[in-house]
């Protein structure tokens, strides 16, 4: 187990990040996101593999120049002999890289954030599991969409069983930026999300169908026990999959239809969640996130919006703002760094986080992993039911 440091209870995290240079996407949505409540201060980051560019995006930032390292590995021995080092590091670069950089931080002792998919393999997710419940640190994966307050709200209600029995889960994200062969344009993030050597052996799977799941799994809390999967690449030469349709079936007898798509013109982050029990149905959307549509069986369907009334503490503990003011995607990656922060600071005083504080674990991450690697094997025997790995 860590040891609990002597830091300030009430001072911001010092927070280093891996990834996320010049070019990059998702690092400048974890520096926001880690801003947004103030519990974070950047202090050092190996912002690419590239050392001049790294130093280049360090410099852009404001970071001390001796903080601005050329490699992940010097960053961790560095940052772990100083006083004031860094506490937790944000790893934000291609999928293939997380395992290495995970590894390295949780051995100088630093916490981890850690964006999806966990690993590009279900063995390295399963050994990067077993490091982290050594080192007793915080790992929280970036599952963004857990953080809005309506899907908190649609988890508090279905645990509260509100909807009776779980019967039946649907869930979707298409999008439609991979439509035609942008990788072959030399767009970054189209190049390495469709290279197999980076992100891994799935595609949209990896992508977005593991938010996807993750989202389902979150709100629902049901065991997702098997799985048939059709993973078809629609572009030519593209060397992953673009589109991905999956049946499931959870252990408590609820069937499912999992859809994410890469390839569907008209739809930008489309992601939905529809769930159906004995006593209603809910129906949440992420372009819409802060509306949440509950139908009790044979009453009229509710709109219950995250200022109104009929909202409760699991919604409101996350909500920043007034109802009518929208809170959407940034807010929500906020809320996971707010939860992991909450974790961070109670590990500093050697306690355990409050009960009410929830975020995506390492644990998760594997469950991410494990559905990719069934649904890979299930799509290359033609749809066959495949049992998720544990």
């Amino acid at each position: 187990m860590v040891e609990a440091r002597d830091d300030n209870a009430d001072a911001p995290i010092r927070l280093g990040m891996v990834g996320g240079g010049e070019g990059a996407f998702i690092g400048a949505v974890h520096r926001m996101a880690a801003r947004l409540d103030g519990h974070y201060q950047l202090v050092a980051g190996a912002l690419s593999a590239d050392p001049d560019k790294a130093r280049r995006s360090g410099a852009a930032l404001g970071l001390d120049p001796a903080r601005c390292y050329g490699d992940f590995v010097a960053m961790a021995r560095a940052e772990a002999a100083r006083k004031d080092g860094i506490e937790a590091v944000a790893i934000v670069t291609p999928n293939h890289m997380h395992a290495p950089v995970a590894h390295a931080f949780l051995e100088a002792g630093v916490h981890v954030i850690c964006d999806k998919p966990l690993t590009t393999t279900l063995e390295d997710a399963r050994r990067l599991a077993a490091a982290a419940e050594r080192s007793g640190l915080v790992f929280c994966v970036t599952h963004n969409y857990t953080g809005y307050p309506m899907v908190r709200q649609a988890r508090a209600m279905i645990a509260a069983g509100e909807l009776g029995d779980i019967r039946v889960v649907q869930v979707e994200y298409p999008q439609d930026w991979l439509t035609t062969d942008l990788e072959s344009t030399g767009q970054k993030q189209a190049a390495w999300r469709t290279d197999p050597a980076r992100s891994g052996a799935g595609g949209c799977i990896g992508d977005i169908g593991t938010h996807a799941y993750n989202l389902a799994d979150f709100v629902t809390g049901l065991e997702l026990k098997e799985l048939s999967a059709d993973l078809t690449t629609f572009v030519p030469g593209r060397r992953v999959d673009d589109h991905v349709q999956i049946m499931l079936r959870y252990a408590n007898g609820a069937r499912g239809l999992l859809w994410a798509s890469q390839v569907a013109p008209g739809n930008e982050n489309n992601l939905k969640l529809r769930v159906y029990g004995t006593r209603g149905g809910l129906e949440w959307r992420q372009e819409e996130p802060n509306a949440l549509c509950y139908t009790p069986f044979g009453e009229a369907s509710r709109r219950l919006t995250r200022g109104s009334g009929g909202v409760g503490p699991a919604a409101a503990r996350v909500t920043r703002i007034p109802g009518g003011h929208p809170e959407g995607y940034l807010e929500a990656f906020a809320t996971i760094y707010a939860e992991a922060a909450a974790a961070i600071r109670a590990a500093r005083a050697g306690r355990a986080p409050p009960p009410d504080v929830v975020y995506p674990g390492v644990g998760d991450g594997v469950k991410g992993v494990a559905l990719i690697e069934a649904a890979l094997r299930s799509s290359a025997a033609n749809g066959q039911w495949m049992t998720l790995a544990r």
